[in-house]
């Protein structure tokens, strides 16, 4: 990918996360809430459920924007190197994952929070992080994100790419449908697999700064839970997040390819 085509997946990846995001909100927050150690009740129930948006909205487009960018930059620069499709396609998720969480991972941290906590909003969640924790607490539970994330992109985007040119039409372009198609199903696969690793991240990213939780490795974590709680409690907010993930991969990547096949047509 040259330089002169970067503003290409920055734009379309910014646009295609906006609109998922925004869109899919509430089945993130009925996820969040599963998931959160008070319970789903104690934390809103389906009272609020846009609450905490705002963080979701703001941090959407930079988001989208840098991982597209680090992935179709990897894609093109390593297609030559190892001549392996499905190993070019996790390498390049996994690295756009990793640049995508430096700014998804303090959207995260704020959203959640103020979606399980009655008394908080975007922006009184963004102050009351910042108070007690410093900038540092924005970043909690980065590594645990990155490692919920490289996994799921590990089996969604091989799958996402490999249906797609099954898809795909003779002359080897696909449609926004079809693309929408291929990620909703590899969402929903990728999503049921890694939800053990997305409660451990939750309940990371809610813990109070001193708590066991936050300072526990996620190894650690996913078995205390699984012998307190038990297992089950690992696949908490299973069906809201693979609906969300599959809703999330159609429109996501349907509309990031939308997106880009029109800017490439506007050069």
């Amino acid at each position: 990918m040259m330089n002169k085509d970067v503003w290409v997946p920055l734009v379309a990846g910014g646009l295609a996360g906006t609109i998922v995001d925004v869109t899919l909100f509430p089945l993130d927050t009925i996820k969040t809430r599963l998931q959160s150690s008070k319970g789903f009740l104690k934390s809103g129930g389906f009272g609020g459920i846009y609450r905490g948006v705002l963080s979701a909205a703001l941090g959407s487009f930079p988001g989208g924007a840098v991982f597209f960018c680090g992935y179709e930059f990897s894609k093109s620069t390593l297609h030559p190197i190892l001549n392996r499709p499905t190993i070019v396609y996790m390498i390049s998720a996994s690295i756009g994952e990793m640049c995508g969480c430096l700014i998804r991972v303090p959207t995260e941290v704020v959203k959640q929070r103020a979606q399980a906590n009655k008394n908080l909003n975007s922006y009184s969640s963004f102050l009351f992080t910042i108070r007690e924790e410093g900038f540092r607490g924005l970043y909690r539970g980065y590594l645990k994100t990155v490692m919920r994330e490289i996994p799921f992109s590990f089996i969604q985007f091989p799958i996402w790419e490999y249906l797609k040119k099954q898809l795909s039409n003779h002359d080897g372009t696909i449609n926004a449908l079809h693309s929408g198609l291929a990620g909703a199903i590899s969402g929903a696969i990728s999503g049921a697999i890694t939800t053990p690793l997305d409660v451990v991240k939750t309940r990371v990213m809610l813990a109070e700064k001193e708590a066991e939780t936050a300072k526990a490795g996620i190894i650690q974590l996913a078995m205390k839970i699984g012998r307190d709680e038990g297992v089950h409690r690992l696949f908490s907010g299973l069906v809201p997040r693979v609906v969300w993930l599959a809703l999330g991969g159609f429109v996501f990547l349907g509309a990031y390819d939308s997106c880009r096949h029109f800017l490439i047509q506007l050069k």
